[in-house]
């Protein structure tokens, strides 16, 4: 009986996906001694720097303080109160009447969407919960999940970043000259990123060039496209270079952090969003100026999906701008064909309503929370992280074209409908990440599995200390 428990034990924990939230802190597989310092500053470093993959890749502050309280317990730290604040993780073991509380610290200093890496300390957190394993194998596999190297070379995330601007391109009506243009500005964009990033530009100077450099071919192409016998739509690229700009933000952590209750790293979050966004207008906008000044006035841009015919290249078109997103990200193979789905079933979702008529802001929300949903389920059947659907999934989404369309009146001298369309696309982005967190919460109470659910009334074995296999201990 007590190897049938324990292989039920083992089947549950392998199967509990990142969207199966813990509920209580689980009986300690392999308590510690609460006397023994040096043991608990262990388990309370290895916690925290779980934490610290988890935040910089964009997770909910609540959900990074569930992962790292759930971390401690299981290791026997049952009582610990976990503050995440935007870059910092607070962790205090409470250890009894008669000894001090254990206390740690972590600052977050980078920000990494290495859906990789994500994905490896998700299958670390789950051999924990299930195996047992010792807090120094814990900590050895976690260093080399955190200092390997990428799955595959930088020039791959470069072409997967172009690849993602001719998608949505695309999706925004333009041709193969359009996707082409759009195509070659974002490698130029992402290339000279990585080097002003090396160089130690802040990210809103380095927002800033990407912003001009995203318009100035388009303005370019479009002042002599006459002589060079080309038809340039301006908007389409600009707006897809600003799209694949504004999906390096944390903008759904940041709105997940407003609903759940972390106000204080959402409002640090959202001002960073309006800080980096703001430097892609500026950029765009010192483009546009610089047009406008050797006489090119750049045509505003109107797109429509209600065309039955465009639907399906519609929907391939965001369904391609996710997979490409996550591959830029350095997704796993199974993540990439999630994230392939997370997005046709949002495109879909949001060419529907489009259709039907439902406003751009009402039928983002609702296209998200599909996604949201959708990628709560995926993330169970593929063991992948929920975050990595829910981003790329809305990445499509995002409201591109909504901010050229303000910045374009405002500079043309019409501030009513450029502060509309500013408005709509804030609207449209919180919609967004609303729709992604409401999702989320409907995947992880609506559908719970079986094994799951009998696993919470099983009392969970001690494993036994033993040696693993040194060609084990990397997960990356």
């Amino acid at each position: 009986m007590a190897d049938f428990t324990a292989l039920l034990n083992r089947i549950a924990g392998s199967r509990r996906a990142t969207i199966d939230k813990v509920t209580s802190a689980p009986a300690p597989l392999q308590p510690i001694d609460l006397t023994d310092d040096a043991r608990v500053t262990e388990v309370l470093d290895l916690a925290v720097r779980v934490g610290e993959v988890l935040l910089a890749s964009g997770t909910s502050a609540m959900d990074v303080a569930e992962q790292v309280r759930f971390i401690a317990a299981t290791y026997g730290l049952a009582q610990c109160d976990v503050d995440v604040t935007y870059n910092s993780i607070v962790l205090s073991a409470y250890r009894g009447p008669t000894l001090p509380p254990a206390s740690t610290m972590r600052i977050v200093h980078y920000r990494s969407m290495d859906f990789t890496r994500l994905a490896a300390v998700d299958r670390l957190t789950r051999r924990i919960r299930r195996e047992a394993i010792l807090p120094d194998v814990a900590h050895e596999e976690l260093t080399a999940v955190t200092t390997a190297p990428h799955p595959y070379n930088r020039w791959m995330a470069t072409l997967a970043w172009a690849g993602m601007a001719a998608a949505v391109s695309v999706l925004l009506g333009g041709g193969l000259a359009i996707a082409s243009v759009a195509f070659l500005t974002t490698m130029v964009i992402d290339r000279v990123n990585r080097v002003l990033n090396r160089w130690g530009l802040p990210f809103f100077f380095q927002q800033f060039v990407g912003g001009f450099v995203a318009a100035a071919p388009a303005a370019t192409l479009y002042t002599f496209q006459d002589q060079l016998g080309i038809d340039i739509r301006p908007a389409q690229i600009i707006a897809a270079g600003v799209v694949v700009l504004l999906s390096g933000l944390s903008l759904v952590g940041s709105v997940q952090d407003a609903i759940m209750g972390a106000p204080i790293t959402a409002a640090a979050r959202f001002f960073e969003v309006v800080m980096m966004t703001g430097g892609i207008i500026a950029g765009v906008g010192l483009s546009l100026r610089l047009t406008g000044a050797v006489g090119s006035t750049l045509p505003p841009i109107n797109v429509e999906i209600s065309n039955l015919a465009r639907l399906p290249v519609f929907i391939l078109a965001g369904a391609f701008a996710s997979l490409f997103y996550a591959l830029a990200c350095y997704a796993e193979r199974r993540a990439l064909t999630v994230a392939w789905m997370g997005g046709f079933a949002g495109a879909a979702v949001y060419a529907i309503t489009a259709v039907i008529g439902i406003g751009p802001v009402i039928g983002s929300a609702i296209a998200a929370t599909v996604v949201g949903f959708t990628g709560g389920l995926l993330a169970r059947r593929a063991l992948t992280p929920p975050l990595v659907v829910a981003v790329a999934g809305i990445t499509p989404l995002l409201p591109g074209l909504s901010l050229y369309r303000g910045l374009y009146a405002l500079l043309n001298d019409d501030p009513l409908l450029g502060l509309t369309a500013l408005l709509s696309a804030f609207g449209i982005g919180c919609a967004l990440a609303a729709g992604v967190t409401l999702g989320e919460w409907m995947a992880r109470t609506l559908r719970r599995p079986r094994i799951l659910q009998f696993e919470d009334s099983i009392r969970r074995p001690t494993f036994t200390r033993r040696k693993r296999p040194a060609s084990r201990t990397r997960t990356a």
